[in-house]
């Protein structure tokens, strides 16, 4: 019998307060500076409400998140976002991507899968039978 496919998203975060790691699993996150924000950024160079990442539902069923600068529908950021070395105002995360808020404030996002494994119940009637005589030294036989 098959085990379900799993998959695990992860939010690594460099800041003024050093290494952070964030699974993620809500619809919706708030970054930034304010202490309000669902992932706190320790760092003068960012703002109070820096990004969002929203939870997006892909052709498989499963989800991945998109960032987008500042608020949906709303203020931009000061710094913008950074993506992969590219400016970007709004992007679908891939496994390993960076994304700079500012200097020295980043996160690296990684997508842990797990693939489905076929698992059976031990086979109760399966026994491994062992002779007297393949126990011990082959020599002293």
């Amino acid at each position: 019998m098959p085990s379900d496919p799993h998959q695990s998203h992860l939010l690594i975060i460099e800041d003024d307060k050093g290494h952070r790691e964030f699974f993620l699993d809500s619809p919706t996150y708030s970054i930034g500076r304010d202490p309000d924000c669902d992932i706190r950024l320790v760092s003068q160079f960012v703002s109070r409400r820096h990004a969002t990442l929203v939870q997006v539902l892909d052709d498989d069923g499963f989800y991945s998140y998109r960032i987008v600068d500042g608020i949906p529908r709303g203020r931009s950021s000061s710094n913008g976002l950074l993506i992969n070395g590219r400016k970007l105002h709004a992007h679908n995360l891939r496994h390993q991507d960076k994304v700079v808020f500012g200097p020295h404030v980043s996160a690296t996002y990684l997508l842990l899968r797990r693939d489905a494994v076929m698992t059976t119940p031990p086979d109760e009637f399966d026994i491994t039978l062992i002779s007297p005589n393949m126990v011990g030294d082959p020599e002293d036989r």
